[in-house]
């Protein structure tokens, strides 16, 4: 059963997609509610009027009318999804994707075209958001590395200056490196605050110059350091002896780690890979595992995976320069069992200490006790 005439007149009239019909000179004979709400322009001001009348330039409508009539939908006549550019009626130009046809009489001239144009500008917005989003935790990952290689050899520096500085020359350049430590924390939290925006697709913005919005990534508050003060020799090594293995495929971060725990006495191995930590493994004994989470050949969980299958007593700690978790491989950690060791870039080098007290069993000394005894 078809249906009368009359529906689809309703049809593509209360469309809010735009829907026009122009007869063989261009000029337009159908012009439906859609058009009106997407151009602005009423139906009085556009019957009979030029088709060229919503578009930017001649050439643009040219262009259009071309892709139809050489069938560039694999029909000639016929053009599907087909972008370009329409004007409102207060000259923006918005982009939009036509479908149209070319309508024929009983003896195959031409006598019109009618054509269906949706307003892609949310489309591409939702695109340029997700190109966005990828750039934003691509770059908060290459920093946080780099933060992590900085902070390591930040507090290698301020352990050295604790131990060889006078007492008047340790507070200047204490001051000095406190400064550097609350500048890599601002871009720490710049970071963190582009995984949050990229997480939940929202963000703030504030004006830039001449009337330009940026994207609002600035720190709220003052990012305080606290003070670590000359380092007390009754501290000692509680690390002494571990034997380590840190696994990262950027070697800066492997480096810096190893020179910073190896100023712990510990015993330190790296592997640029999940694999070569694996090739490691066979061939020595280790107390704990340190690996990124995100690498080429074998993620942080796969590799957490194949230490427990082969050693499952032996500790894996987890730390990553991404603060979104795209690929649940922090979440699917914790759940077959990895529970607060994972650490986000730059890692806390107090935190990572205890951390690998509490997993080696060992305990971390009362330097206060230790003070007071001395």
């Amino acid at each position: 059963m078809s249906l009368p005439p009359q529906y689809f007149q309703k049809l593509v009239e209360s469309c809010p997609d735009i829907i026009i019909a122009v007869d063989k000179q261009g000029t337009i004979i159908f012009y439906n509610d859609g058009a009106r709400q997407n151009l602005g322009f009423s139906q009085e001001e556009m019957l009979g009027k030029s088709v060229l009348e919503v578009y930017p330039t001649r050439e643009e409508a040219k262009k259009v009318m071309a892709a139809m009539r050489g069938g560039k939908s694999g029909e000639k006549g016929k053009l599907s999804n087909f972008e370009t550019t329409f004007k409102t009626k207060k000259g923006d130009r918005i982009p939009v994707a036509i479908s149209a046809s070319v309508i024929y009489d009983e003896k195959g001239h031409e006598i019109g075209s009618i054509g269906f144009a949706k307003d892609i500008r949310d489309i591409r917005h939702r695109d340029q958001l997700a190109t966005l989003w990828e750039i934003a935790i691509g770059l908060s990952h290459e920093i946080n590395n780099s933060l992590e290689v900085l902070v390591n050899h930040l507090n290698l520096l301020q352990q050295y200056v604790g131990r060889v500085a006078t007492d008047e020359d340790y507070i200047v350049e204490s001051e000095r490196l406190e400064s550097v430590e609350r500048e890599l924390k601002k871009i720490q939290e710049i970071t963190r605050h582009i995984g949050e925006m990229a997480e939940e697709g929202e963000y703030g913005t504030k004006e830039y110059l001449g009337g330009r919005m940026m994207a609002d990534l600035g720190v709220k508050g003052e990012v305080r350091v606290e003070g670590s003060g000359k380092e007390e020799e009754t501290d000692g090594f509680p690390l002494l002896g571990l034997r380590l293995l840190v696994v990262d495929d950027d070697l800066g971060v492997c480096h810096s780690l190893k020179d910073l725990l190896q100023e712990e006495r510990c015993l330190v191995k790296i592997a640029p890979s999940g694999k070569k930590a694996m090739e490691l493994l066979q061939k020595n004994e280790f107390d704990l595992i340190l690996s990124d989470v995100v690498m080429p050949d074998m993620d942080g969980y796969e590799l957490y995976s194949a230490v427990k299958k082969k050693d499952p007593g032996l500790p894996v700690i987890l730390m990553t320069a991404f603060y979104y978790d795209k690929d649940h491989v922090i979440k699917r950690s914790c759940m077959d069992g990895l529970q607060g060791v994972i650490f986000k870039k730059p890692i806390d080098p107090v935190r990572l200490k205890k951390t690998i007290l509490q997993q080696c069993g060992r305990e971390m000394p009362d330097l206060t006790k230790s003070a007071r005894n001395s």
